[in-house]
């Protein structure tokens, strides 16, 4: 079943409509932006969070101590590298104990080769975009996630929403999909929103599994 992250949790409430839409992860963001929280407040809505709520924590060139810090205050389960982190960072944040993921900016074909080689539990594919380090809610040519996806864990980033992620699903078929402003109103998470991507989401990838049987 394919692995849905909502990304941006700013509190406790949206932490919990999440988990309620049937999210597998949530997002915590600790790099500056608008989406950015602090410290205490990302303890609170870990601690909000059902068990089996996976707490993924994005960070940006952050200085290997402050990873570490982040992991045993807020008892993340696993790490979103979003910066120009290269294989051996992403091997000692994994040695921490915790699930890695590498974000990849997509703006042409992707080296398969080289990224199978990365030590980390699965790929994050995000539109490229020279000033911003994701949340740009554009899309890329999901066909240029394609060969990767069938190589490894894929998770598909970029502009996804209700209306379109269905499509994403069946152009890449990926691990997992990850959304932030597509389920927001106003800068804020959605409910409703969040429920229908989800939703979207399953449904696409049942009917692929079921077409592929």
């Amino acid at each position: 079943m394919i692995r849905v992250k909502i990304c941006g949790i700013q509190d406790e409430t949206a932490a919990m409509a999440a988990a309620e839409a049937g999210a597998d992860a949530v997002g915590l963001i600790f790099a500056p932006g608008r989406r950015q929280v602090d410290l205490a407040r990302a303890r609170r809505i870990g601690a909000a969070l059902p068990p089996f709520v996976t707490k993924v924590g994005v960070v940006v060139n952050e200085p290997l101590e402050r990873v570490r810090a982040l992991i045993d205050s807020v008892r993340l389960d696993a790490v979103q590298l979003h910066g120009d982190e290269d294989a051996a960072y992403c091997r000692a944040v994994r040695d921490l104990g915790v699930t890695v993921i590498k974000a990849v900016w997509v703006a042409g074909p992707l080296d398969v080769d080289r990224l199978r080689s990365l030590p980390v539990a699965a790929l994050l594919l995000d539109t490229y975009r020279p000033s911003m380090r994701g949340g740009s809610g554009e899309t890329f040519d999901w066909s240029l996630a394609a060969p990767l996806a069938a190589a490894m864990r894929v998770i598909l980033s970029g502009g996804l929403s209700p209306e379109n992620v269905a499509a994403g699903v069946a152009a890449v078929r990926p691990y997992g999909v990850d959304v932030s402003s597509g389920v927001e109103i106003d800068g804020r998470k959605d409910p409703s929103k969040m429920r229908a991507f989800v939703a979207a989401a399953r449904a696409a990838d049942a009917r692929l599994t079921e077409v592929h049987r």
